[in-house]
């Protein structure tokens, strides 16, 4: 489940309303729900799935989460009890004849309470454990694996994680049964790895867009140059036109960062400056004299 698009489970489009996205949970729970469909494996599954697209879509607080990074990099930031918490669907399947906890217990296991996630029997879940995971801006631009050490149960473990290309500060990286030990029989808790990615003294980051600074004499800025200029992928020679303004950006496409889940990359921008020289031979001030005297 975790790369299958929700919206294409509920058979909608990306921009669908609120009474869309209820309407369309609300037709296919129906037919899939496992009162009308006994014994069937695939019905089933079918329901899980619409169950947690539904519970992603209609949340706005996951919905923009899900749009913005795409199945993969949602899936990195929440694990299946984060989406399914503070998730009800109680009222709408009393509307439309059916019960909820036997089945919500039995497909997702553990004893699924209206409202969250739980787990019954005096099951209980393992805590799950946070730890800051940092990151140098290559690191994050190519993506990495790093090695991580914790503390868990009182013992020292070492584990590799897959840093993905593309990754920004904050984003939270999931590994699944690393964190506390569940009593009762429960499962164990996750560990989250924070990260935090370290600036760069020549580059700067817009979303997954890459800037980079660089200045031109007054006299290049009038007639036009060309300059050199780094990027992630090498130095690149760009044109810079004649008359350009201080602070225009020049486009150099795909060279940003990879979208975390979507394919593709940012474009890197070239932010120029005009430099104002602070002082002038004598030779240069009476040629801007001059200069000035014919309108420049």
């Amino acid at each position: 489940m975790a790369h299958t698009d929700y919206y294409e489970v509920l058979g909608l489009k990306k921009g669908a309303t609120e009474a869309e996205i209820k309407k369309a949970y609300r037709k296919l729970a129906v037919r899939y729900h496992p009162d009308k469909n006994p014994g069937n494996k695939e019905a089933e599954d079918r329901f899980k799935e619409i169950n947690e697209a539904y519970a992603v879509l209609s949340d706005p607080q996951k919905r923009t989460q899900y749009d913005q990074f795409g199945s993969s990099g949602f899936h990195q930031r929440y694990s299946q009890e984060d989406i399914f918490r503070g998730f009800d669907v109680g009222d709408i399947f009393k509307d439309m004849g059916f019960g909820t906890d036997d089945i919500f217990s039995r497909i997702f296991g553990g004893g699924f309470r209206q409202g969250g996630v739980g787990f019954g029997g005096g099951r209980q879940r393992g805590e799950d454990f946070s730890m800051e995971l940092r990151v140098t801006f290559r690191e994050a631009y190519d993506g990495c694996e790093k090695r991580v050490a914790f503390m868990r149960d009182g013992k020292r473990e070492e584990l590799s994680v897959k840093v993905p290309a593309g990754v920004e500060s904050g984003a939270r990286l999931r590994v699944a049964g690393k964190g506390g030990q569940g009593r009762g029989g429960g499962p164990t808790g996750d560990l989250y790895l924070v990260v935090q990615v370290a600036g760069d003294p020549v580059f700067s980051r817009e979303g997954d867009d890459v800037v980079v600074e660089r200045s031109v004499r007054f006299s290049d800025a009038a007639l036009g140059t060309t300059l050199d200029v780094p990027t992630p992928e090498g130095t690149k020679r760009i044109k810079v036109p004649a008359g350009i303004q201080p602070g225009t950006k020049i486009r150099l496409k795909g060279l940003g960062f990879p979208h975390l889940g979507k394919g593709g990359k940012g474009d890197l921008y070239v932010r120029v400056g005009v430099t104002v020289p602070e002082s002038l031979t004598a030779e240069q001030k009476a040629l801007l004299e001059e200069l000035r005297k014919k309108g420049l």
